[in-house]
């Protein structure tokens, strides 16, 4: 069993952080395919700008975002200041703020959380 934790990091401004995103999203699918390993799959930063695009149902990467989405988390103070409140609101995904606003990382590595950023 592996505890994995994906944090899509990447924004929407180019080519390269369009393929981080694929990047995250195929690693969170594996793990997510295999039954006995935990995924927390977290937008954070410039990465909750991804949520509208993502939830468009004629985006390239819509189809592998919704083989995942049912683990997906968007951190509460990085889709304010990012401008994706209304579509995280509209998608209906959890926020998390258990560090000042933003995911505690240390309480991932406390849950034996291997974390790997995209």
């Amino acid at each position: 069993m592996v505890n994995a934790a994906i944090v899509i990091l990447a924004g929407t401004e180019s080519h390269s952080d369009t393929g981080r995103l694929v990047n995250g999203l195929e690693a969170a699918k594996e793990f997510d395919d295999n039954e006995e390993d935990e995924l927390e799959l977290i937008f954070d930063g410039a990465g909750t700008q991804w949520v509208e695009e993502l939830e468009d149902e004629d985006h390239d990467y819509h189809d592998l975002y919704q083989s995942v989405r049912d683990e997906a988390a968007v951190c509460d103070y990085c889709a304010g200041a990012f401008d994706a409140d209304d579509a995280v609101e509209d998608a209906g995904l959890v926020r998390i703020d258990e560090n000042d606003g933003h995911p505690s990382v240390r309480s991932l590595v406390d849950d034996d959380y291997e974390i790997i950023t995209y």
